[in-house]
């Protein structure tokens, strides 16, 4: 084709994209309604129509956001309120998307996801679904992502398929050109490799196998390599890991630090820890108490853009499940150099408070120093030796610091009691013990119960964390800050509804404080329901997360609060231990700010993303393993609490932490109505079943490979 019909042939294309586009435009804004595909087709079709070029001048004006499509055609981007969100995680018949500006996640139900992935970016249309709760439906999936699943080897009409675990229904084929090895109920990785207009038309491929998928620690193991957490290091921060942790050369470094390893400084953890991060020291003064709180000097071992940083940057923390850890740092640092062992040199961050005897903190200072700990402690032997219950061998063990055992309990029952005047909700969490045998089966749980140690090394924790924060915003420093926001209006409207329906009295005049929040908690402890109030309490309370604006913790009633304390296994710790050691031995405010301004951001965006990913990964690691020990319970009988309601069935938590869902179709016969927040009734008898009511059920299903359990009512 010549120059001149080339140019002519483009100004033909460019006539018809402008006049379809702009019929197309006054179409949709004279329509009050969504106007079909073939509708806008009809209306562009002229002499000149050329289909492949309508759909071309569609797209891009899709693309420009001069139009929006929906459900039922294209209309105007103003006519319809439309919210981009990316897909955060699916179940089988529904999902959650998060705003992309609030973060406020929204659901959808299953017919309305368009077969969208997790990681894609969509836009929703929200509408008031059944009772209070906001729903969407997807519109459009804008960018796709290339999500990866688990799920079970089945087989189906005469092939074999992968059924997904929880991100949809329908088993779907598979392709296997790497060649994997596989049978039926083993647990394998899966790729999406091809898109259809729902969920049961995609295509996957394999990508891994992890073995069966009736062993609680294959489904662990593919539930940590779903969400990119590996165990394995690559070789070059193994190496870096390596280098580092010469011990020999401490004693090089003690010119630089004050040394302390002749004060009474000992740790106090789990009797399994290896990772051993925080140390306390606490002497009796004139004018109340010194309390030192000393941090292994993790960043003086890992250096800004090291391979050992760029690693622990992305690892964000360290995930633990069952009777293990998936360490942000290599284990030549976290249980080795940056660990305080017992009897061993090590470099630690000080925080040094002066606490008056009315427990209020006068005066801090942070200081670089090298600590020998004493003893390494054990929650439950300090507790004994609390209560005056240890045997000689513990009182033995802990000769060198059995003195500072009265001081430092009697700090924290004034560091308590100050907590308490502040208002801070108490919640009462439901945190498990898994037991795991020693060919790796879970053969019990048991509700873990915190003695006193844990509370003291908590509130010891807090002090230096808030003495932290105020450093970091005293000296204006470019910061990583530890935040919890007040509660926004409709979980607080949801929480009034809660309460009421559970018969709590309450007297708020319309405003929810902390203070508030622990009074309620306070009224209804010891009693039946307290479980539920202390899940509605916390269900209505933001999330706590990273940023670097000190907007205080609603939760701990502080102005001020920062992680300083654990470096080892959270990177925002690590991110500010390296500004305040800088700032340290060279307070030049401008070259701090320049050079960290951009990655306390950066710090603290990836330290709330992988914290959150990490606490859903633990979550769903658990289920599996208390779905593994239930599945040899099949038939049993237990008493429970009746946490949830949903208008498929209702959530039942067993005394052990256990938790299980009671369907609807197995209840009595009957036809059952849902309220839409805490309640089913059958219409037929009127018997109802309601939030904090106990029941006995027993086992009837497990899969392990979900972590779901299924229990029946005793009748």
């Amino acid at each position: 084709m010549s120059k001149k019909k080339h140019k002519s042939k483009r100004s033909e294309i460019e006539k018809f994209n402008r006049e379809c586009s702009a019929k197309i435009i006054r179409v949709l804004k004279e329509s009050k309604d969504p106007v079909s595909y073939s509708k806008l087709m009809k209306i562009c079709r002229d002499k000149n129509f050329n289909f492949q070029h309508f759909s071309i001048c569609l797209k891009t004006l899709k693309k420009q956001r001069k139009i929006s499509k929906v459900s039922d055609g294209f209309t105007l981007p103003e006519k319809v309120n439309l919210i981009k969100c990316e897909v955060v995680r699916l179940n089988r018949t529904y999902g959650f998307v998060r705003d992309c500006k609030t973060n406020e996640e929204i659901f959808i139900s299953g017919k309305h996801l368009l077969g969208a992935m997790p990681g894609d970016i969509v836009s929703v249309r929200t509408f008031r679904g059944n009772g209070t709760h906001e729903e969407g439906v997807i519109m459009e999936i804008e960018e796709e992502s290339i999500p990866r699943f688990i799920g079970n080897i089945v087989f189906e009409n005469g092939k074999y398929m992968v059924q997904p675990d929880s991100i949809f229904k329908y088993a779907i084929e598979f392709g296997n050109p790497l060649g994997i090895k596989y049978k039926e109920n083993d647990k394998v990785l899966a790729l999406i490799t091809k898109r259809g207009k729902s969920h049961s038309e995609h295509k996957c491929e394999l990508v891994s196998n992890f073995g069966s998928s009736l062993n609680a620690s294959s489904c662990a193991l593919s539930i940590l390599e779903l969400n990119g957490i590996t165990p394995v290091f690559p070789d070059e921060v193994i190496s870096e890991a390596k280098n580092v942790s010469d011990e020999s050369k401490i004693k090089a470094e003690l010119k630089n630090r004050i040394d302390l390893r002749n004060m009474t400084i000992f740790t106090i953890d789990g009797a399994d820890t290896k990772d051993i991060d925080d140390a306390i020291s606490v002497v009796r003064t004139e004018n109340g108490f010194e309390l030192g709180v000393h941090i292994a000097d993790v960043s003086h071992y890992v250096k800004p853009k090291s391979e050992l940083d760029n690693e622990a940057f992305n690892r964000g923390t360290s995930v633990y499940y069952a009777n293990r850890v998936v360490p942000m740092l290599p284990k030549e640092l976290s249980n080795g150099i940056c660990s305080l062992n017992p009897n061993t040199d090590r470099l630690a961050f000080s925080c040094i408070m002066n606490i008056d005897k009315n427990g209020i903190t006068k005066s801090y200072k942070f200081l670089k120093s090298v600590i020998r700990s004493r003893v390494k402690g054990v929650y439950s032997e300090i507790n004994k030796l609390i209560s005056g219950e240890a045997e000689d061998d513990i009182k033995n063990k802990y000769s060198e610091v059995v003195d500072t055992i009265p001081v430092m309990l009697e700090l924290f029952k004034l560091l308590d009691r100050n907590k308490k005047a502040r208002g801070c909700p108490n919640l009462e969490t439901s945190e498990s013990k898994l037991i795991i045998s020693e060919n790796d089966k879970c053969i019990g749980v048991e509700g873990r119960i915190r003695g006193i140690s844990e509370e003291i090394i908590e509130d010891f924790m807090l002090a230096a964390n808030e003495c932290a924060a105020k450093f970091g915003k005293e000296n204006n420093l470019p910061f990583v800050y530890r935040i919890h926001e007040d509660p926004i209006e409709d979980k607080i409207n949801n929480l009034f509804d809660g309460l009421k329906k559970l018969n709590v009295s309450f007297n708020s005049n319309g405003k929810v404080t902390a203070e508030f929040l622990n009074d309620i908690l306070i009224k209804t402890k010891g009693k039946p329901k307290s479980v539920v109030v202390n899940n509605l309490v916390l269900r209505s309370m933001a999330k706590a997360r990273y940023s670097v604006e000190p907007i205080g913790h609603f939760g701990l009633v502080l102005d001020d609060y920062a992680h300083f304390t654990s470096p080892i296994r959270r990177y925002p710790d690590l991110t500010i231990h390296r500004i305040m050691s800088e700032y340290l031995e060279n307070p030049n405010l401008s070259s701090i700010k320049a050079k960290y301004n951009k990655f306390s951001y950066a710090s603290a965006d990836q330290s709330t993303k992988q914290e959150l990913v990490a606490m859903s990964v633990e979550r769903d690691c658990e289920g599996c393993y208390k779905a593994e020990y239930l599945s040899t319970h099949i038939g049993e009988s237990f008493d429970g609490l009746i946490t949830s309601v949903m208008d498929f069935g209702f959530y039942v938590e067993l005394q052990n932490t256990c938790e299980g869902l009671v369907r609807v179709e197995s209840l009595p016969e009957g036809d059952y109505d849902f309220d839409g927040s805490m309640t089913l009734i059958n219409r037929l008898t009127g018997q109802s079943f309601m939030v904090g009511d106990t029941i006995s059920v027993k086992v009837v299903n497990t899969n392990i490979s979900s972590g779901k359990v299924d229990f029946e009512i005793l009748q």
